[in-house]
Parts: structure tokens; C-alpha cells; sequence
């Protein structure tokens, strides 16, 4: 029979756990907000750099809240805390929930976690060095005669976040495959087989979450096929080698 002291004495240690990693998690973003704070306005400077590079010359970004100058660079550097900070933040779930995981599980879980943080890094920095340029030069050399290009950088940041976060959620399309795969849920055939629909449904995905223009959608449908089609090889290359191993 099961004691209710004893689950309920269970159930408080793990609550107990939890707020501690989350204190931890916390505790890391701070440190690293608090180390580059100083350094907020030269972040923002770099941040704003694939817009700046296009505005005509002595057209500035401007700053339509009384207390945005200050936030803004604020907001950056804390978006860039949390990432530095994201390695260690894993970290601490991961130590929360492998004791409940058995071998298998933990094996799969690790190269799940690293492979994540890195491709939404990847996509991150795409849509920074690749997608913003190619974006604003298009929106900028459409600009009418006679407008001026001055963008409000509230508006700035969280138009670049949105596609901070679209972009690297669309590059973590290869662990959710392998996901899929190696729980069972579909075949690589079957996957496979899926590949014209998720071509269309990439482009409708794209129509949906970016910005009203052709070159943004174009610049998240198609490393999207890309990036399923490696996750295939990736998904058949992985199953292989476990098959050897399991053989040897």
C-alpha cells in the first residue's frame, strides 16, 4: 500500500528541486545581463547594424517613446543574456528530469538538447547576416520618393525578434524528424514519401508567420525543404549506425 506521507514528502522534494534549478537558470541570465549591461548601447549598435547599412545616408532610426533609447538596449542585451546563458539553462532541466529517464531515454535526450541549442543558434544567425540584409535592401529600394525610411526601434526590436524566434524554431525541423523517427511515430519511407506536402506546407507557413514580402517568405520556405530533406539523411544515417552497433 502506498503511504500518502510518503508521496506527498516526494511530491514537495521535487517542487523543492525545480524552484532551485529555476533560481539557477535565473541566476545565470542575471550574471550574464549584469556583465554586458555596460556594454548595452555598443549591442544595440550591432543589432541594429543590417538596418543602418541600408538607410539613405544621414537618415537616422528614431525613437517615438520618451523611454525607448534606454529600454531597447536594454531589451537586447537581455535577449542576448538569455542566449549566452541558454547552454546552462538546458543544463539545469536536463538535470531536473534525466533521474526520471531510463538509458535509452537519456541517450537520445542529450544529442536532442545540444542539437537544438546549436540549430536555433544557426537560425538565429541566418536570419541576422542572411535574411535582415536581403529584407530591408528590398523594403528600403521600394521606399516612394519623397518618404523617409525612419524606423522607430521598439518596432525594430520586435519586428527582428519574431523572426529571431520563426527562424530558429524553423531550424530545429531535423530534430523534430528524428524525433518522430525514432519513437516510432513515422518511418523514414514515410517521411520520405511526405516530402511534396511539407513543400507546399513550408510555403504556406512562410506566407503565414514572416513579414508581408516576397523575399523573407522565400528565405524561410526554402531552408525549410533543405532542412528536411537533411534531416532524412540525418534520420537514416543515425538508424544505420544504431543498427551496426546493435550488430556488433
Amino acid at each position: 500500500m502506498i503511504n500518502n506521507g510518503d508521496v506527498n514528502e516526494s511530491f514537495v522534494s521535487h517542487i523543492v528541486e525545480l524552484r532551485n534549478r529555476v533560481i539557477k537558470a535565473f541566476s545565470a541570465i542575471l550574471i550574464c545581463f549584469l556583465s554586458m549591461v555596460y556594454w548595452a548601447p555598443d549591442i544595440y549598435n550591432f543589432f541594429a547594424t543590417p538596418l543602418m547599412a541600408v538607410l539613405p545616408k544621414g537618415v537616422n532610426m528614431i525613437a517615438t517613446d520618451v523611454a525607448a533609447p534606454f529600454f531597447v538596449p536594454i531589451k537586447v542585451t537581455m535577449l542576448l543574456s538569455f542566449v549566452v546563458a541558454l547552454p546552462f539553462v538546458l543544463w539545469q532541466a536536463w538535470s531536473f528530469v534525466s533521474p526520471g529517464l531510463y538509458e535509452d531515454e537519456k541517450k537520445l535526450a542529450i544529442p536532442v538538447l545540444l542539437s537544438s541549442f546549436f540549430l536555433f543558434l544557426w537560425g538565429m544567425a541566418f536570419a541576422y547576416w542572411i535574411v535582415f540584409p536581403a529584407v530591408f535592401g528590398f523594403v528600403s529600394s521600394y521606399t516612394p520618393e519623397g518618404v523617409e525610411m525612419a524606423t522607430d526601434i521598439d518596432k525594430y526590436f520586435s519586428f527582428c525578434l519574431s523572426l529571431f524566434f520563426i527562424f530558429g524554431l524553423s531550424f530545429e525541423t531535423p530534430v523534430v524528424q528524428m524525433l518522430l523517427i525514432r519513437t516510432g511515430i513515422v518511418s523514414i519511407d514515410q517521411m520520405a514519401e511526405f516530402r511534396p506536402y511539407f513543400i507546399v506546407l513550408a510555403f504556406i507557413i512562410a506566407a503565414i508567420v514572416t513579414p508581408p514580402d516576397v523575399i523573407s517568405q522565400l528565405m524561410l520556405a526554402i531552408p525549410l525543404c533543405f532542412l528536411f530533406e537533411f534531416g532524412i539523411w540525418l534520420s537514416r544515417f543515425t538508424l544505420n549506425r544504431s543498427e551496426k552497433n546493435q550488430k556488433v
